[in-house]
């Protein structure tokens, strides 16, 4: 969900009569639509990437009201996620499946939260040592 964004009168969207005072922007549903997302319920990162006219992708908001810090958020998540990829070797604990089950909360948390392992590359030693 979004923060709310009330109509200041009434109005129709979508053929839905709606009272002023009333609008909650349910951006879950909106992602998961199957009329709008091929597979809507898979993990599909590139849909980040382009998004034509006719689909709304928001995890920040649209409009006047976004998030300000969109465009920061979009630059700094990639660089970190490469950062982390690129400096530390990564290993599961455990063998099973990955539970890709989300928990109901606003954030969507997952249900059984992902433990995994890190360990410094042998590059970050030499970084780390420079930095000093």
């Amino acid at each position: 969900m979004l923060l709310p964004h009330y109509s200041s009168e009434d109005c129709t969207i979508e053929g839905y009569d709606i009272p002023h005072d009333t609008i909650m922007v349910n951006v879950w549903a909106i992602h998961r639509d199957p009329k709008l997302w091929d597979d809507p319920l898979s993990f599909k990162p590139e849909r980040f990437e382009r998004i034509n006219d006719e689909k709304y992708l928001m995890p920040f908001g649209l409009g006047r009201r976004a998030c300000l810090g969109h465009g920061l958020a979009q630059r700094v998540l990639g660089l970190t996620l490469g950062s982390l990829i690129e400096c530390f070797e990564w290993k599961r604990i455990g063998e099973e499946n990955i539970d890709m089950t989300e928990s109901k909360a606003t954030a969507m948390p997952k249900f059984v939260p992902l433990e995994a392992m890190c360990k410094a590359r042998p590059i970050m030693n030499s970084i780390l040592l420079k930095a000093h």
